[in-house]
């Protein structure tokens, strides 16, 4: 969103600023049901919504439409703003704007939960932005669930109910080189192709084996027992436990390597 110079067809360059004293009058005569100080005082806080809808950025909505419903929250907050109450315009504006977009970007999620969750994300995510006014810092989810009284598991999971979703190739960092996307750092480095393949190998070359093989096999190098503990299971030598044993990887190592 950064460099946008047009969004909804409105130039941000060229938007009004109000004075403060202006913009009192206004709201005073936007009260009184003046229609045209209410457009007046819209068109000079589209900044406002500007400034609350960069938040958002990351989230991957189409700006345009952040900026419309940040408007909604703009015309709510002029609706309901009492100018006799000794507080800035911006400073009940701004949670206004900021729940209008998080109540549409809770709504038109990709990945539905249930309404109860929306209901306790919606609380936290106030909440959070009260703290954060409060104490000047991000406040920690303990924080968050003492005011709340909720539990901490709770509110990290209506947290991630509304996080919006990564896509894998997603560009996490570039370098002008080869990009690094999301699924470079979250790539399964332990279950990969090769290693699938390799384990397929091996359960086919060791289903080929005879009976007293594979539980020669089994005891030993699944269940961990020595050659003399196998005689004793299986009631022969040691010596015929190692004569099998090494058959029995010789055939699977020849399997392999074909």
């Amino acid at each position: 969103m950064q460099g946008k110079v047009e969004i909804c067809g409105v130039n941000t360059a060229n938007l009004a600023v109000l004075a403060p004293a202006a913009m009192e009058q206004l709201l005073r005569r936007a009260r009184q049901g003046d229609a045209g100080a209410r457009q007046t005082l819209i068109e000079g806080n589209l900044r406002l919504v500007l400034s609350v809808i960069q938040r958002f950025d990351r989230r991957g909505e189409n700006p345009d439409d952040l900026f419309q419903v940040g408007c909604i929250g703009l015309i709510k907050a002029i609706s309901n703003f009492d100018p006799d109450k000794q507080v800035r315009f911006s400073t009940y504006g701004v949670p206004m704007i900021a729940g209008e977009v998080r109540r549409y970007l809770r709504d038109n999620s990709p990945i539905r939960v249930s309404r109860s969750i929306r209901d306790v994300a919606y609380r936290v995510l106030q909440c959070k932005e009260a703290l954060t006014t409060r104490l000047g810092r991000e406040p920690t989810l303990d924080e968050i669930s003492r005011e709340l009284s909720l539990g901490v598991e709770e509110v990290s999971q209506a947290l991630d109910a509304v996080c919006a979703p990564v896509s894998l190739y997603d560009c996490v960092y570039s370098d002008g080189g080869d990009p690094l996307t999301v699924m470079d750092q979250v790539r399964d480095t332990k279950n990969t192709e090769e290693g699938w393949m390799e384990h397929i190998t091996l359960r086919t070359a060791f289903r080929a084996l005879s009976g007293r093989e594979k539980q020669i096999l089994t005891l030993r190098f699944y269940e961990g027992k020595t050659q003399m503990e196998v005689a004793k299971v299986l009631g022969i030598s040691q010596a015929q436990v190692s004569r099998l044993e090494k058959g029995a990887i010789a055939s699977m190592r020849k399997a392999v390597a074909s």
